[in-house]
């Protein structure tokens, strides 16, 4: 079992750790990257946790670890405990002039209002509490702009990372509204059907995850950055064409070795559902694609400011994804 080779996983990092790794940005392009994730590997990771361990076979050392919630690596990578985040930073950016710029649009927006049945519709939810991933991210924007458009203003919204926890607290009665993936929400409906139903929510348009990096280790890694989009187009590219293509791909690798039996079936059934749905943009980003985040961000609260008035070199970095672009090609 491979187990992932050379990718670490935890869900905190203790505090002499933090301080002993704090600013320890590489001065050079030494073929390494350290990459947070706000949340634990899973079925849905799948698509980037092959692209690394390509890139891994191209001489790139992948150090991939799990922190508890997206916020905590968020700063990690602010902080320089990590090269590589993975979320959608636009508040971090924009609020605390981060010094961090997205670079690769990893899925769109494609989540699901699952809510119990005794919700009939959003006015419903006026006092009531709903769960989302984290601060920041795209179901808590959806959720945002569900209130405003609604006119309704909820109880309280609770932050509980990854799609799976969420779904199983809705299972448990531990919240009764949330936003799951299209995995998570098969999961639920068919563990108690006519428990739950999904609200409107009508057309969305934007990042759910995004990679993204301090500007100054993206200057200086230019041949890893480079290497890890091309990889990450290609595996793209080949799910789009072919979902069956991440669970032979994932026996391959040794990935995910431990997963249940009945999550290893869901596989095929997830991945061909994201690719009906367009989750993975078959380019990566662009900056139209950004300019319609601005719209999503800022009508959610999330960014201020005129949509027309920002600028997408403020938050995002796509000279990397354009050469890589014109080096896979298609």
């Amino acid at each position: 079992m491979r187990n992932l080779s050379k990718l670490t996983f935890q869900f905190l990092m203790p505090a002499a750790m933090i301080l002993a790794v704090a600013g320890e940005a590489g001065a050079q392009d030494d073929m390494t990257a350290r990459i947070a994730l706000g949340d634990i590997a899973s079925v849905e990771t799948l698509n980037l946790l092959i692209a690394l361990e390509h890139a891994k076979e191209r001489g790139v050392d992948i150090e991939l670890t799990a922190f508890k919630s997206e916020d905590i690596a968020n700063q990690a990578v602010v902080n320089g405990q990590a090269d590589i985040g993975v979320g959608v930073p636009y508040p971090v950016i924009q609020k605390v002039d981060a010094p961090i710029r997205m670079f690769y649009r990893l899925s769109e927006l494609r989540f699901f209002p699952v809510v119990d049945k005794k919700y009939e519709s959003w006015e419903d939810l006026d006092g009531e509490e709903i769960a989302v991933h984290s601060r920041g991210s795209g179901t808590e924007a959806a959720a945002n702009i569900m209130a405003d458009k609604h006119g309704i203003t909820y109880k309280n919204i609770s932050y509980v990372p990854g799609s799976e926890v969420r779904a199983l607290a809705l299972l448990n009665d531990s919240v009764d509204a949330t936003f799951l993936d299209i995995a998570n929400t098969d999961f639920v409906m068919a563990k108690a059907p006519g428990e739950f139903h999904l609200l409107p929510m009508g057309d969305l348009e934007g990042t759910d995850e995004a990679l993204f990096a301090r500007t100054d280790w993206l200057d200086e890694n230019q041949e890893t950055v480079q290497i890890l989009i091309e990889e990450l187009l290609k595996v793209t590219r080949a799910i789009n064409e072919d979902p069956g293509y991440v669970a032979a791909e994932r026996e391959r690798l040794g990935l995910l070795a431990d997963l249940p039996e009945d999550l290893a079936a869901e596989i095929q059934p997830y991945f061909e559902q994201a690719v009906e749905a367009q989750l993975f943009p078959q380019n990566g980003g662009s900056a139209e694609g950004v300019k319609a985040d601005f719209d999503f961000y800022t009508a959610a609260g999330q960014l201020e400011g005129s949509p027309e008035e920002l600028k997408v070199e403020d938050f995002w970095y796509l000279e990397p994804l354009e050469k890589a672009q014109a080096a896979v090609g298609g």
